[in-house]
């Protein structure tokens, strides 16, 4: 008995674009890029270099970090819990009076209130982090892009995401383009 040949049917991949992504070969350039894009309203971008390039917090608009705030609330939160803490053990759960010293005192209750406003304060700080920068993310589209490896060497790139309100196709190229950049491409998901 003889079989019909089976074809293999391959289902199209689709793929969705993540970015537009500009290639720029001085820090100077991707600077003057970055204030481009700042001023034409755009909110997710982002501009990558091998090293770090002063004054381009300024140039992309960017504000103080929000991580000392989670340092402070976090810090407060473990200063509040030691004094607590200290005062609910000694002052009111169980009552010893040792050497005539009082129930509770905040200079006795220091050592461990300091310890855990350190603790707490990291804590905050490393998990405000991972918040802010919506990690952990065990894939990033740019890191699969060939032109984005040389980010790390000698390149300067300012990559502007689809997600992105103001993102139009041909607009977005051409304000790329008029910024000065030498090789734009699509980055892919």
């Amino acid at each position: 008995m003889a079989t019909a040949p089976q074809t293999q049917t391959s289902t199209p991949v689709l793929t969705r674009t993540y970015g537009i992504i500009a290639e720029f070969d001085t820090p100077a350039d991707a600077m003057h890029a970055a204030e481009k894009v700042r001023d034409a309203g755009f909110r997710k971008w982002d501009v990558h270099s091998p090293f770090p390039v002063h004054g381009m917090d300024a140039a992309m608009g960017l504000g103080n970090s929000k991580v000392g705030w989670f340092s402070f609330f976090g810090g407060m939160a473990g200063l509040t819990t030691g004094m607590l803490m200290i005062w609910f053990m000694n002052g009111f759960d169980y009552k010893i009076i040792v050497g005539g010293k009082p129930l509770f005192s905040p200079l006795y209750a220091f050592p461990v209130s300091y310890e855990l406003t350190i603790l707490f304060a990291s804590f905050a700080t490393l998990f405000g982090m991972f918040g802010l920068n919506r990690l952990p993310r065990l894939h990033h589209p740019l890191l699969r892009n060939k032109t984005f490896r040389q980010a790390t060497h000698d390149k300067f790139y300012v990559v502007i995401e689809t997600a992105d309100p103001k993102y139009s196709a041909t607009e977005t190229r051409k304000l790329l383009e008029s910024s000065g950049s030498k090789h734009i491409e699509m980055v892919e998901e």
